[in-house]
């Protein structure tokens, strides 16, 4: 049976999808959602107490405010979902969506000798060239059947979290199998219901390793679980410490006003800058600096970082840079104070029978042990690519080279929506959805595959001298330069505000590219 054909598939309804989903209607995509619903990691990679890291009017489409925009408090993951329902029933994107319909492969089958794999100069594959140049293989509510679809044009969203779980590595007879307690990665306590995760934690002496977000709202609804004598202390077993903050005020200033506005985003270096702004940026390096260590010195004020050990040794600045900056929960710390929340720092450790064995000759009894050691994006990509696209997926820099963070210039015919962080993702994979879609319409044409492989060299450039945590692909010191691009290559103005001043002093958000 011939393949099911459309001119455009999308791959996965999380937030990238339905925006991508939005700006491609007038196309009639198919939209493959492995669930059975939409939302991606808000839906399936939450805890009880997951909230959003950002406040509503920084986390929102540009079409589409919160009805609650104003307020100050973080909303809950299930109101994040609410939020992303009426988006998706307002602009009528839903009836493109095919749930509990898993992408298992993608298949090639466009002209192989007018593809260029080089990186040699050349232009990018048209865009919609009137027949089909993927094929889809689609598994359908868990059954054994597969139902083929071909496209014009792919868009990837399944981003680079949830799914695919991240595993540390163990020497032989020194891994969870010898353990005698309970292991899980955070995705397996992400399924459990509220009972089953209360029959988890009460009473347990359990380890998380980690100290990101995810570790770090786990050990908190852990130490929320073991309150009173009888309760056991949580350890989290930290190896890379990074920053974390209470809340967005800094010595009574707003956060924003350190890394959010044109202005202060001046002090930092950006791809395509000319000789006099590079050396302008060098003499500015002190302020950059100092931004840095003013933020720090509130921290370290605010939180009790150097008393448990928990004081970073790299800058504010590069955690920042990385998009690795977690808010701090309210009552983190008073567990702490009161001995439910314990840390252990290490290099290197293995599972015994008992528990954790540490390179400092240490151990630690435990009868669970969480994994929040993140995801896999690229595993989970390279699972449905073929080849030879799954080896170019990295090519040339070890790092996804995603043009305008959607295009990767050496793999036709698709783009990937939701793999560029910032300080806001909704926003970003909103404004590239929006610039993808004028794309598709032929509004413009993009440059050579030599040129964009040159424009995603220097962003990895600036990322490198900017943050050793530079394969994160996080663009939150240069945001605004990079939506600037994306502005001028649509025919948009590139300043969106209505004056100099506001232009200059205000945060940039999604509101702003209306």
């Amino acid at each position: 049976m011939a393949p099911v054909f459309s001119k455009i598939g999308i791959i996965g309804a999380g937030v990238s999808g339905l925006a991508a989903a939005k700006q491609l209607a007038h196309h009639n995509p198919l939209v493959f959602e492995a669930s059975d619903s939409i939302g991606g990691v808000w839906k399936h990679c939450s805890y009880s107490s997951t909230k959003l890291q950002s406040l509503r009017c920084d986390y929102e489409f540009s079409d589409f405010p919160w009805p609650d925009r104003d307020s100050t408090s973080f909303p809950s993951y299930t109101e994040i979902l609410e939020y992303l329902t009426s988006y998706a029933n307002h602009f009528d994107v839903l009836k493109f969506v095919r749930f509990n319909s898993k992408v298992v492969e993608i298949r090639f089958v466009g002209d192989r000798e007018a593809t260029d794999l080089t990186g040699k100069p050349g232009d990018y594959p048209t865009i919609l060239p009137g027949h089909p140049v993927w094929e889809v293989a689609v598994q359908t509510n868990h059954s054994d059947t597969i139902e083929w679809y071909a496209f014009e044009f792919l868009v990837v969203c399944i981003g680079k979290y949830g799914d695919v779980p991240k595993i540390p590595e163990f020497p032989r007879n020194k891994g969870p199998e010898i353990f005698q307690g309970k292991v899980l990665h955070t995705i397996d306590y992400c399924k459990l219901q509220k009972e089953e995760t209360s029959q988890l934690l009460k009473g347990k002496k359990v380890a998380v390793i980690g100290f990101k977000k995810s570790a770090i709202d786990l050990a908190l609804e852990c130490a929320e679980e073991n309150q009173g004598p009888e309760g056991q202390p949580c350890t989290m077993v930290v190896r890379t410490l990074h920053w974390t903050v209470p809340h967005y005020w800094i010595w009574g200033l707003p956060f924003y006003m350190f890394y959010s506005t044109r202005s202060s985003q001046f002090l930092h270096e950006k791809p395509n800058q000319s000789f006099l702004r590079t050396l302008l940026c060098l003499l500015l390096s002190p302020m950059r600096r100092g931004a840095s260590k003013f933020i720090e010195s509130y921290l370290l004020w605010k939180l009790p970082l150097q008393k448990y050990g928990l004081k970073p040794d790299h800058p504010f600045e590069e955690d920042y840079a990385s998009c690795q900056m977690a808010i701090m929960p309210e009552n983190f710390f008073s567990e702490a104070d009161k001995g439910k929340i314990l840390f252990k720092r290490a290099s290197n450790w293995w599972f015994s029978k008992e528990g954790i064995e540490f390179d400092d000759n240490t151990k630690l009894e435990a009868d669970v042990v969480v994994l929040a050691t993140g995801y896999d994006g690229k595993k989970k990509l390279k699972a449905i690519l073929p080849e030879p696209f799954r080896t170019l997926l990295e090519y040339p820099s070890g790092i996804m080279p995603l043009y305008r963070g959607t295009i990767h210039p050496l793999v036709p015919n698709i783009a990937f929506v939701g793999y560029l962080e910032s300080v806001s993702n909704l926003h970003t994979s909103e404004l590239r959805s929006i610039w993808l879609g004028r794309l598709v319409d032929e509004k413009f044409k993009l440059p050579s595959v030599e040129k964009m492989i040159e424009q995603t060299n220097k962003e990895m450039a600036v990322s490198k001298r900017t943050t050793r945590f530079y394969k994160r692909h996080c663009i939150s010191t240069f945001s605004i330069n990079h939506s600037d691009e994306i502005c001028e290559e649509m025919g948009w103005n590139s300043w969106r505000k209505k004056s100099w001043i506001s232009e200059a002093f205000s945060p940039y958000g999604s509101q702003d590219y209306i």
